[in-house]
């Protein structure tokens, strides 16, 4: 039986705390970067083991998206570089990912285990009066992502759709003005595997560098990629930074619309495009007839209170969906799927995850019959 969905690149651990002050004199106040192993703080591996066994960790990347499409029943797999270390092979940090991620029925066959690099590690410094902290992130192992090694994970798992996640935070992985990874991509789809990437740059504070009109170059690592891809999401904050990297002058009247009208003019071999918002999805489609639709608004049926923390909900948002076209894959190829079935499954993954305590975030996600019935109404 083939996979589901394999899962590539960031396996991370995100360890929060009101200590991680040090976070904002590498990122600034509120801001987020990308953060060289060097610089990493000299904590020992018993500081980190401490901080699990204390609840101030969750898994990222991968760690977002697996175990929900595992929980809603597919096969779900990751393909990661882990640190090593004396936790069973594993650094502290990859015995942590591993665990979690096989607790919840993700296999970890395809695990590669970095002999100088360690986990990618996250600090996040929450703030005691609520604003928002820093957040600083330490790809180490995740820097030295192989292509040429998980081309053998493909082969060996036969995914119906490979997702890499994320580009921009891989030295490796984004080399070559991200010709490897768009070669990657389209080596995957020649062998029939529905294919998806996720962006992620972590470089300052994201509301600022739009007011400012940024030019951030990683999201310049797109331009070859998404001529690959069948599935492209991103939420409207990088939408406009990569506008800014393309050089593109988007509208700011309907500027989500245009610039969907940009991506799917200019890159024809897509499936879906869609930027997400807080309430929401506006997504550009292919029919059956492979003509590209008009850009529309779908509006989440599954928003209210009860939000315990916002990260990852990107994240949960794509498992969602891609859980949604695993289940429904000849269509997907055929250019049939239903997209308000499957962005509203995107919306009813991410909400019931962000709802969710830190200590459980996958507890809500039922099987896939199940939150079907939920996104039909039954």
């Amino acid at each position: 039986m083939s996979t589901d969905v394999l899962v590539l690149n960031t396996a991370v651990t995100d360890f929060r705390s009101k200590e991680f002050s040090f976070v904002e004199k590498l990122t600034g106040p509120g801001g987020l970067a990308k953060c060289k192993t060097s610089d990493m703080p000299a904590y020992t591996q018993e500081h980190y083991k401490q901080w699990i066994d204390a609840g101030m960790v969750t898994a990222g990347g991968p760690g977002n998206t697996a175990p929900l499409i595992a929980k809603a029943c597919l096969k779900a797999a990751v393909g990661v570089n882990l640190g090593k270390g004396d936790f069973g092979g594993l650094d502290a940090q990859g015995r942590y990912f591993y665990d979690m991620m096989a607790k919840n029925n993700v296999d970890m066959s395809q695990t590669f285990v970095h002999d100088s690099l360690p986990t990618g590690t996250t600090f996040i410094y929450e703030k005691i009066n609520n604003e928002r902290g820093g957040l600083a992130y330490f790809p180490n192992a995740n820097n030295d992502f192989d292509f040429e090694y998980f081309k053998k994970s493909v082969e060996k798992l036969n995914p119906k759709i490979v997702f890499y996640m994320y580009s921009g935070l891989s030295d490796r992985g984004d080399a070559n003005g991200g010709k490897d990874l768009a070669d990657f991509i389209k080596w995957c789809r020649q062998k029939g595997i529905a294919t998806l990437v996720d962006s992620h740059t972590l470089t300052g504070n994201p509301q600022k560098l739009i007011e400012e009109k940024a030019i951030i170059a990683e999201y310049a690592l797109l331009k070859p990629l998404l001529g690959e891809l069948d599935i492209f999401f991103t939420s409207y904050d990088e939408a406009r930074m990569i506008a800014n990297a393309f050089e593109e002058n988007i509208a700011e009247q309907d500027f989500i619309i245009n610039f969907l009208r940009f991506l799917s003019s200019r890159y024809v071999n897509f499936k879906i495009f869609g930027v997400t918002v807080k309430d929401g999805a506006y997504v550009v489609c292919k029919d059956a007839k492979g003509n590209t639709a008009e850009p529309k608004k779908i509006t989440s049926r599954f928003m209210g209170q009860g939000v315990k923390d916002l990260v990852g909900a990107g994240d949960s948002f794509r498992a969602g969906v891609v859980t949604y076209l695993a289940k429904n894959i000849e269509k997907l190829k055929n250019d049939e799927i239903d997209i308000e079935e499957a962005i509203q499954m995107g919306n009813l993954f991410a909400s019931l995850y962000i709802k969710s305590p830190l200590n459980d975030r996958y507890g809500n996600i039922k099987s896939f019959t199940k939150m079907l019935e939920m996104v039909r109404g039954q």
